[in-house]
């Protein structure tokens, strides 16, 4: 940490604290927004850090943690957030199709991010590690970090405008309560040479500095099991049904978290069919593991609906348009929660970001030049980790939740692909500790030819004559399922890539 003498400090305080005046001010303590101000304020800066509501927050994603985010924390210095909240070990993914199931540990990577380990070796189920949590606690944690820092001032207050002249933005407008009984409230504001927009998925200041809206399909529905027998231990569960997608993952020493797919336009959660839970009861539920499906009875006798998040994905947007202020985090780039990935996006983002704009490298943030020339850099230097881990969370929904005989196909060659052990460079990428995006595309397609030739083999095997008649359809659905896969990975890597 930067360190300044303690005159130099206690002025800078009172800056922040009765002329709200800083170097940064960033609105949200979220994931994102602690992990920048306290990597911002280990610089020197002098930071103001704005929350709408700084009571632990009841979330339903954000609950794991990759090996790659576990050490861009750690390389942020906020390791320790991972103490004292009950976080449970992850070291790999455990994925269940239709009776089948097989489990992808986490492989050693290299600093040069090569595998050390490869397929047939026996590995150390200690190796990299994962974590797993409640997520308000972990917010808690990061919070109190950036409370105990001594260059960052954190108040509770509604962010409700940003402040402009001239096409620049000064600092922010804010709504304070200052007498809950009486709903009394104070206008306020704070200003810095840089804001950092950090407000999460439903950001309020997305659409007018980015004019971009996510993309949503589907919702998930959450339910915190208790006590759930579900070997193997330490993993991340997917279970691919007929017709849902299920994620389970133990966030506590007693809690599993159950995350249901929902698309939005599914006629099996209609009122007719009895909601939500109808879905849950009628086909989720079936299709789980029966050492599971007690759990999952009992967190529903409460009779409530579950609940939900939206299953976002938004493409990163290269700022460089407004001086004076930044939009990050969820509010900048979403991808689907499937795989886990979205903290580690944002610690690593946090990495990048921090090293660009660092005082060496721009000393006086109110050069706006300087800036909008970090974040140029900042969006091509990003993409390196963010596009595979956003490219694999689209590309494997779209798998996993198959709603078309071609991404069945694919389904069913990428579980095969699983159990042949083709899984070290796979969950290398998708657990951020390999950065290299042709890799992923090179498995992509992989998985795409050995998806036709299962199928191939299905239609044409077992008879000379029957496979001579079946060849020409055969050939049909080849270029069927290459298309399909094209279609659904090719666009989405583009994006993410460019």
């Amino acid at each position: 940490m930067a360190s300044k003498p303690k005159s130099a400090l206690d002025h800078e305080r009172t800056r922040r604290e009765q002329h709200h005046e800083a170097d940064i001010v960033v609105i949200g303590a979220g994931v994102f927004g602690c992990a920048a101000a306290f990597s911002f304020a280990n610089q020197g800066r002098s930071v103001i850090l704005l929350e709408r509501w700084l009571h632990e927050p009841d979330r339903i994603v954000g609950e794991l943690l990759q090996p790659g985010g576990v050490a861009a924390l750690k390389k942020l210095g906020l390791g320790k957030c991972l103490e004292g909240i009950d976080a449970i070990p992850c070291y790999g993914y455990h994925v269940l199709y239709r009776g089948d199931d097989v489990a992808i540990p986490y492989p050693t990577v290299s600093p040069e991010g090569n595998v050390v380990v490869t397929r047939g070796e026996k590995r150390d189920r200690r190796g990299p590690e994962g974590r797993a949590f409640h997520h308000g606690r972990f917010i808690m944690q990061l919070r109190k970090a950036c409370h105990e820092h001594p260059n960052i001032t954190v108040f509770e207050t509604e962010v409700t405008d940003l402040v402009q002249k001239g096409g620049e933005v000064l600092g922010v407008k804010t709504r304070t309560t200052t007498d809950k009984e009486k709903n009394l409230k104070k206008e306020d504001a704070f200003f810095a040479p840089l804001t950092i927009v950090a407000d999460g998925y439903a950001s309020k200041f997305r659409q007018p500095l980015l004019n971009k809206t996510p993309i949503v399909k589907s919702k998930f529905y959450a339910l915190e099991l208790i006590d759930c027998d579900f070997p193997p231990q330490y993993y991340g569960h997917v279970c691919i049904g007929d017709a849902s997608v299920v994620l389970l993952y133990q966030i506590g020493t007693r809690e599993t978290r159950a995350l249901i797919d929902v698309p939005l336009d599914c006629a099996a959660a209609s009122p007719q069919n009895g909601g939500v839970r109808g879905y849950i009861q009628n086909v989720v539920l079936p299709a789980l593991p029966k050492s599971v499906q007690p759990s999952v009875v009992k967190a529903l006798a409460d009779g409530k609906i579950p609940k939900s998040m939206p299953n976002s994905w938004l493409p990163p947007t290269k700022q460089t348009t407004t001086p004076g202020v930044l939009v990050l985090g969820d509010a900048h780039n979403m991808r689907h929660p499937l795989t886990g990935g979205g903290m580690t996006v944002a610690f690593n983002d946090v990495v990048v970001l921090s090293d660009l704009l660092s005082p060496e490298q721009i000393p006086n943030l109110s050069d706006h030049g300087a800036v909008a020339s970090a974040m140029s850099t900042f969006h091509y230097r990003r993409k390196s980790l963010t596009s595979i881990i956003n490219v694999l969370a689209q590309a494997l929904y779209s798998l996993f939740a198959a709603n078309d005989w071609q991404l069945r196909a694919l389904q069913r060659g990428c579980f095969r692909y699983f159990q042949m052990g083709r899984t070290d460079e796979p969950v290398a990428l998708m657990g951020g500790m390999m950065q290299r995006p042709l890799v992923l595309a090179r498995h992509f397609f992989t998985v795409a030819f050995l998806a036709i030739w299962m199928n191939t083999v299905e239609l044409c095997g077992g008879n000379v004559v029957l496979g001579a008649v079946m060849l020409p359809l055969a050939v049909v659905q080849a270029v069927m399922i290459l298309w399909k896969a094209c279609v659904v990975f090719l666009p989405v890597f583009g994006t993410e890539l460019w």
